[in-house]
């Protein structure tokens, strides 16, 4: 005779459609408006947001603990110092696709005085903000750009 299906303590994952939610600053120091999370539809290994990066404004050096980060440019151009002393940089436009390492210290930032980058972030960390670690002893090596933007 069967046997009846373990309980579980979270609901079987299904389709939804969410809005983006209500926007928070992150540690990191940028703005996001979370969409796809563990929070809002149970997601286990996947996180899906909005980031907003105000017109020469810089995140503060950090990295994702153990995962990985896929990031889409909507408008905007942004620049990333990355590296073990944020000593390499890329810089990216709308249509282009940026992926970070797990683990990998960077600071992102936007290239424009006068307008926003906006972007779609989407991580392997559902929970989004556990696996950020903010590097202070980072946060000089870029100070001289951040004060000529």
């Amino acid at each position: 005779m069967p046997t009846d299906p373990k309980p579980t303590t979270t609901p079987e994952p299904t389709c939804r459609v969410v809005e983006a939610g209500a926007a928070f600053t992150g540690k990191q120091g940028l703005t996001y408006a979370p969409a796809i999370s563990a929070e809002t539809v149970g997601a286990r290994g996947l996180h899906m947001q909005i980031v907003t990066i105000p017109p020469g404004a810089w995140a503060k050096p950090h990295k994702h603990e153990n995962h990985e980060t896929a990031i889409h440019v909507l408008s905007g151009r942004s620049g990333t110092w990355y590296g073990e002393n944020l000593e390499h940089h890329l810089a990216a436009g709308p249509g282009d696709f940026v992926y970070i390492p797990a683990n990998m210290p960077h600071q992102p930032y936007n290239l424009s005085a006068t307008e926003a980058c906006i972007a779609v972030i989407a991580r392997t960390d559902p929970n989004e903000q556990e696996s950020v670690v903010v590097l202070p002893d980072l946060d000089a090596l870029h100070a001289a750009e951040r004060k000529a933007g």
